[in-house]
Order: C-alpha cells, then sequence, then structure tokens
C-alpha cells in the first residue's frame, strides 16, 4: 500500500522559491547562518564527537549544517523533499570540497529502506513545517542505531514565541518572509517530550536558543520560551 508523504507542498515551494540565496549570509537566511555555529557545537558535545560517525541530516535545505558535519569528520547523508534545496546544496559542494551524500528522499522512506543505520540524525527547524511531526520523529528514531543520539530543534508555542517570531521576526523587523511560520505548528517541549518517548527516545537535555538577530550573536540557555533544541537518545532495546 502506497503511503502518503509527509509533506506540506506550499512549505516545500516556499523554500524552494529562495533556494539560490541559501549561501548569502546577508540574505533571509542569515539567522540560520548565525545559529550554525551554536547548534554544531551542541551537536558535537552531546554526541561524544562526530568523527567517522554515520550521520543523517534531515530537511538540509540547502546544506547549511549538513556541511559543517562533514567538515566535523562525520560521513554526512543529507535529505530534503526540495529539488531546488539540493541543487543548490549539490552545487555549493563544488565550491566547499566538502564531501555530502544528498538525496531526495523523505525521512519515513529512508526509514523504511535503511533502519538502524545512522549513529547520529539531525533534524533541525523542520517539525514545524510538516503535517505530521510525530511520524518525522518516529521515522528518526528507526533510523537511529541502538544508543544512537537525535537532535531536533523547534518553537515553543505560546504567546512570547508569537509576539517575536511571528510579529518580530516576519512583519515588523522583516528578517523572515512573511509566512515563514505558522503559530499553530509551534511544538510545545512538554509535546515534543510526549512524542520522543512514543517513539523509543530518551529526552537527554533541552537548550534555549537566546538569538540576538542585529549582533547576530547566540547561545544556549535555559528559557526554552520561543527557540529551544534537544538531543534524545534511542532506547538500546528498540530496534
Amino acid at each position: 500500500m502506497m503511503q502518503t508523504q509527509n509533506i506540506d507542498p506550499q512549505e516545500v515551494s516556499k523554500f524552494e522559491s529562495m533556494a539560490s540565496r541559501w549561501w548569502d549570509k546577508n540574505s533571509e537566511f542569515k539567522p540560520l547562518h548565525d545559529l550554525n555555529p551554536l547548534r554544531l557545537t551542541y551537536i558535537v558535545q552531546h554526541s561524544g564527537g562526530l568523527h567517522g560517525k554515520k550521520v543523517l541530516d534531515v530537511g538540509c535545505g540547502g546544506g547549511i549544517l549538513s556541511e559543517s558535519l562533514a567538515l566535523a569528520d562525520a560521513q554526512v547523508t543529507a535529505i530534503d523533499m526540495g529539488k531546488a534545496n539540493l541543487d543548490i546544496a549539490r552545487l555549493h559542494l563544488l565550491e566547499s570540497g566538502v564531501t555530502v551524500d544528498y538525496q531526495h528522499i523523505s525521512a519515513e522512506a529512508l526509514a523504511a529502506q535503511k533502519p538502524a543505520c545512522y549513529d547520529v540524525v539531525t533534524c533541525m527547524e523542520m517539525l514545524e513545517h510538516v503535517p505530521d511531526p510525530a511520524a518525522i520523529i518516529q521515522a528518526c528514531a528507526r533510523l537511529l542505531v541502538p544508543g544512537g543520539k537525535v537532535f531536533f530543534s523547534t518553537l515553543n508555542r505560546n504567546l512570547k514565541s508569537y509576539a517575536l517570531a511571528i510579529l518580530g521576526a516576519e512583519y515588523l523587523l522583516g528578517l523572515l518572509p512573511k509566512g515563514t511560520h505558522e503559530y499553530q505548528k509551534f511544538i510545545r517541549p512538554s509535546e515534543m517530550d510526549a512524542m520522543l518517548r512514543a517513539s523509543g527516545l530518551s529526552l537527554l537535555d533541552i537548550s534555549g536558543v537566546d538569538y540576538q538577530p542585529f549582533t547576530g550573536h547566540c547561545q544556549t540557555s535555559t528559557d526554552v520560551s520561543v527557540n529551544y533544541m534537544l538531543c534524545a537518545q534511542k532506547d538500546s532495546l528498540t530496534e
């Protein structure tokens, strides 16, 4: 029986329309470039280092994080449902000289093909753009080897995050294109934890992300009221 793909065509089209600007650090992707070193440091620290590990980057976009993971000596596979994003990501490899295996495939489809294959899985700023985030989390868990680590980042759902991430960033300051986010798709940490546990994952750490858009400065914090990222581990008794 054919499985319905867990994608929102409008979301895919939205990011594909901006694909040529993924690597422009002064474009609407500036926040991702600013946040990338912090995210990489967090992943390296909580994974115990990436040297020689098989890493999967889910929803890789133009490859900003994917290339950084490869530069940290990981064997990186990166997947996305936007063909234009992958074209830009592959093109940038010619400039950077980094090795990343980019594939146009969904997390669910790859999990069916290669279960328990990756030491580390990353899925950053993607869950709030899909119809069924729980299915993505389940796929990420299935892709992990027992004891493997998975990393997610997303946005909390409350009045503060609505005011800062949507009204502020999109409409007042113009840091992101209008319509980048939909408030109802934001995910509370308690909801994330429930989805993790339902997928055989144990939460190891959750940290807020404090981002100052005008200076580009960002750091982890204990405040998870807006942006947050987390690390979870697959139960060693699970597949």
